[in-house]
């Protein structure tokens, strides 16, 4: 017999690969980093969540572990990559004062 809990999270395992899906076509499409970067993060959020429905399918807490430190290691990569970004630009715009 299926549960409500079933199917909600069997919705919810859809919907993430959804997202991961149409994520991944923005991270290879472009056009500008700024969009791959924004990608990139919403892949990390989309997977965040994967492990936190995986706990509940489980009833397993060890996937929550996993969901913290992976949000952590994106936040930071996400950071990293914007920061990167806007050396990018700066760099740009003063090779472009130069000429």
């Amino acid at each position: 017999m299926t549960t409500f809990l079933d199917v909600a999270t069997h919705f919810g395992f859809v919907m993430v690969f959804a997202t991961v899906f149409f994520a991944f076509m923005r991270l290879v499409l472009g056009p500008s980093l700024p969009d791959r970067v924004v990608a990139l993060d919403m892949m990390t959020v989309a997977i965040v969540a994967f492990c936190g429905l995986a706990a509940i399918r489980s009833r397993d807490a060890a996937f929550l572990d996993v969901a913290l430190a992976l949000a952590l290691v994106g936040f930071l990569a996400t950071v990293a990559l914007a920061r990167f970004a806007e050396r990018h630009r700066l760099r740009s715009e003063e090779q472009e004062e130069t000429r």
